[in-house]
C-alpha cells in the first residue's frame, strides 16, 4: 500500500512539474526573430473555384457579402484534401499570417500539439471580413483547396432539434423511454468522464489529486473529440470493436438506469426539464449563424414559455366571465319580399346548374333516367340549356301562388276564421237569467 502511494505521489509530482512547465511556456516573453524579411505571396480564394497546389502556401478568403437574416443557415467552408498529411494554421488577418514565420516557444509548442491530417474543413465566420490560413504539407504532394458558400442542412437540423426539444422538454422529462435512451447514450459517449468522476470520489481530497482528476477529464474530452473526428474510419475499419463497445457499455448503462429507475420526484423532474430546455437553447444558438437572430429566437422562446401559464389563466377567466354574463343577442333582420324572391331564384338557378352538370357526368345513367320519365324530349332540352318550366306553367303558378292568387286568399281568410273561433272560445259562459 505504501509503495502504491509512493508511485501515485511520484506520478502526481511529475504531472505537476509538467503543468508548471506548460504555464512557463505560455507566459514566457515571446522573443522571436524573423527568418526572412520578404513577405510571402498570399493567394486570394474565390467561392466555387478549385485550387491544386503543392508546397507550403498561404491563402486568404475575403467575405464581401454582409450577412442578413437570409444567411441564417448559410455556412462558409474551405475544404482541403490531399493524398498525404499536412498541417493547417488559421489566423484572422494577413498581418498575423506573415507573423507565422516568427519563432516562439508557444508557437513551437502549439505545433507539437497540432495534428497532421490528409483532409480537413476550415469553417469561416460569416462576420469575418478576411480569414487567412497556412498549409504546410509534409512533402511536395499535391493538395486541393475549394471554398464553398452553401445552405447547411445540418445547421437547420440542429436548430430544429433544439426547437422541438424546447417544446417537448416537459413531456420528455416524464418519459421512461427518454430516460433509458438518454442514460444509455450518455454512458456510451462520456464513459471515460464517468469513470474519472467515480474515481474522484474515492481519491483523497488533497490538492495533488485534483491535478490527476482535471488531467483525466481533459484526456476524456480529447478522446471524445478524436473519436468524433475519425468516426467514419472507425465504423469502416474497426466496426466489430465499435459494436462490442456499444453492446457492453450500452448494457452497463441500461443496468444502471434500471437499478435506479426513472425519475419520480417532482423536483428531479423539474431539474431534468430545465436542463433539457437549457440544452435546447444551446442547440438553437449553435444552429443559427446570425447571433442577433439566435438571441431573438431564444428570448421569444423564453417569453412564450413563461407567458404560457398566464395566457391559459386569462383564457379560463374569460370563459368564466362569458358564462356569468349573458350577452343579449342582436335581433335577426327578416328578409323583405323582394329579397326572398331574389334569393329563391338564385338558389333555384344554382341547383339547376348542378343538376345539369351531374346529368352530363359519367356517373349519370341516361337510359335508366329515360325509362322513368314521361317526357324524355323535354328532359333532353333541359340538359341542353332550355328552361325547366313552360310558359303556361309559370303563368299558372303566378295565378295560384302570387299576390292576389287563390292560395294567398285561402290562407288569409282561413287565418281570420281561426282567430274569430279562438275569440269565441275565450269568452266566459253566461248564466241564463
Amino acid at each position: 500500500m505504501a509503495g502504491c502511494m509512493k508511485m501515485i505521489n511520484g506520478f502526481i509530482s511529475t504531472g505537476a512539474k509538467l503543468m508548471v512547465f506548460v504555464v512557463l511556456l505560455i507566459f514566457l516573453p515571446q522573443t522571436s526573430h524573423q527568418y526572412t524579411g520578404n513577405k510571402h505571396p498570399v493567394i486570394d480564394l474565390v467561392d466555387g473555384e478549385q485550387y491544386v497546389m503543392s508546397g507550403s502556401n498561404r491563402f486568404c478568403y475575403k467575405n464581401s457579402i454582409v450577412p442578413t437574416w437570409r444567411h441564417t443557415w448559410t455556412r462558409i467552408q474551405v475544404n482541403v484534401w490531399s493524398s498525404n498529411v499536412f498541417k493547417v494554421e488559421t489566423v484572422e488577418g494577413e498581418e498575423e499570417l506573415q507573423q507565422l514565420d516568427r519563432f516562439s516557444f508557444w508557437s513551437w509548442f502549439q505545433g507539437l500539439l497540432r495534428e497532421r491530417q490528409n483532409e480537413t474543413t476550415i469553417n469561416i465566420n460569416l462576420f469575418s471580413k478576411k480569414t487567412c490560413f497556412k498549409i504546410d504539407p509534409s512533402d511536395k504532394t499535391l493538395y486541393t483547396i475549394k471554398p464553398l458558400r452553401k445552405f447547411d442542412i445540418y445547421l437547420f437540423l440542429v436548430f430544429l432539434s433544439g426547437a422541438l426539444l424546447f417544446v417537448f422538454a416537459d413531456s420528455l422529462s416524464r418519459s421512461q423511454v427518454f430516460f433509458y435512451s438518454a442514460g444509455m447514450s450518455t454512458g456510451m459517449i462520456a464513459s471515460l468522464i464517468i469513470v474519472f468522476f467515480i474515481l474522484a470520489r474515492f481519491l483523497p481530497k488533497k490538492s495533488p489529486f485534483y491535478v490527476l482528476i482535471v488531467g483525466g477529464w481533459s484526456f476524456s474530452v480529447y478522446a471524445i473529440q478524436l473519436v468524433c473526428r475519425n468516426l467514419g474510419v472507425i465504423l469502416r475499419e474497426h466496426w466489430h470493436m465499435a459494436l462490442g463497445y456499444v453492446a457492453v457499455v450500452g448494457f452497463i448503462s441500461f443496468a444502471v438506469c434500471y437499478r435506479y429507475g426513472p425519475l419520480v420526484d417532482q423536483k428531479s423532474i423539474n431539474i431534468l426539464s430545465w436542463t433539457l430546455q437549457l440544452f435546447s437553447l444551446l442547440l438553437i444558438y449553435l444552429g443559427i449563424q446570425i447571433q442577433q437572430v439566435a438571441f431573438a429566437i431564444i428570448v421569444a422562446a423564453l417569453v412564450s414559455k413563461n407567458l404560457e401559464y398566464p395566457f391559459y389563466k386569462a383564457v379560463a377567466a374569460w370563459r368564466r366571465i362569458r358564462r356569468c354574463v349573458r350577452w343579449k343577442p342582436e335581433p335577426r333582420r327578416l328578409l323583405t319580399e323582394e329579397e326572398y324572391q331574389k334569393e329563391g331564384e338564385e338558389e333555384t338557378r344554382r341547383a339547376l346548374e348542378e343538376l345539369r352538370k351531374y346529368c352530363n357526368s359519367p356517373e349519370f345513367s341516361p337510359w335508366k333516367a329515360v325509362s322513368r320519365l314521361q317526357s324524355p324530349k323535354r328532359f333532353a332540352d333541359f340538359i341542353e340549356g332550355s328552361p325547366h318550366l313552360m310558359p303556361n306553367e309559370v303563368s299558372v303558378h303566378a295565378q295560384e301562388y302570387g299576390f292576389g292568387g287563390s292560395f294567398f286568399e285561402d290562407e288569409f281568410f282561413d287565418t281570420d276564421d281561426d282567430e274569430e273561433e279562438a275569440d269565441e272560445n275565450m269568452k266566459p259562459l253566461m248564466k241564463p237569467e
